[in-house]
């Protein structure tokens, strides 16, 4: 096959979009929270939607999805994870359009502000949504299962945490993720064994007159152990 027609076969083909759509968890006030936007294009402008975009001619897939990010949160060092393809024919109204969606998680106590204000953004526990367009809803549940899956093999639930937190804030995002109640003295003694958590001098007082001792995540040893072949199961 010629050159030319390498090209013209090329041209008679159907053409489509290419898309990546981001589900971005928070936690805050203890549940797990679900960022969506005011939709500001037809088809649907003004509807509920996940944050996305058309993948451009001069980027790949991660690169686009970072894009999205960085425009809304300013921050490219969130943690962000490829879900799946989703490529049903009619999945969107205005054009045959095949999305990637990844999944984030941030710090929505200390980014909820920045976020919202400008985006027309709101955060959603992940239990009561709003009827979101196309088959993003269905992306949201995708993407909870999987981080659900996630959170028992390493320990990505620091990445929804402020720097410095208490065990009991750790059990209660844990306990938002799995959508369940976790015994706090098992929860306590598994979390202690992995050794991964550096005690520090402050206490918080946000919840109690003893208050309790404030931790951050040792992200080396972590990865020390991970080096070593250690299985890290919650």
């Amino acid at each position: 096959m010629s050159l030319k027609q390498q090209q013209e076969w090329y041209e008679q083909q159907q053409k489509m979009h290419v898309a990546v759509d981001c589900i971005i968890f928070g936690f805050s006030e203890g549940k797990l929270k679900l960022l969506v936007f005011k939709r500001k294009l037809e088809p649907l402008s003004g509807k509920w939607s996940l944050l996305g975009s058309f993948v451009r001619g001069d980027e790949d897939v991660k690169s686009a999805t970072g894009r999205v990010l960085y425009e809304l949160t300013g921050f490219k060092d969130v943690f962000l994870k490829e879900l799946k393809c989703y490529s049903n024919v009619d999945r969107d109204p205005g054009q045959r359009c095949i999305s990637i969606a990844h999944y984030a998680l941030i710090d929505a106590e200390d980014r909820t502000k920045q976020i919202v204000a400008g985006h027309d953004a709101h955060w959603f526990t992940i239990n009561e949504l709003p009827e979101l367009v196309f088959d993003h809803t269905m992306m949201a549940m995708d993407a909870l299962e999987a981080l659900k899956a996630e959170a028992r093999r390493q320990p990505i639930g620091f990445e929804l945490l402020p720097e410095c937190f208490t065990i009991p804030q750790l059990q209660s995002l844990y306990e938002a993720i799995y959508g369940k109640s976790l015994d706090s003295r098992n929860f306590r003694k598994k979390v202690n064994s992995f050794n991964v958590l550096l005690k520090t001098n402050v206490k918080d007082y946000g919840s109690s007159k003893k208050g309790a001792y404030l931790y951050r995540f040792d992200e080396a040893r972590y990865n020390q152990l991970v080096a070593s072949g250690y299985d890290f199961v919650l």
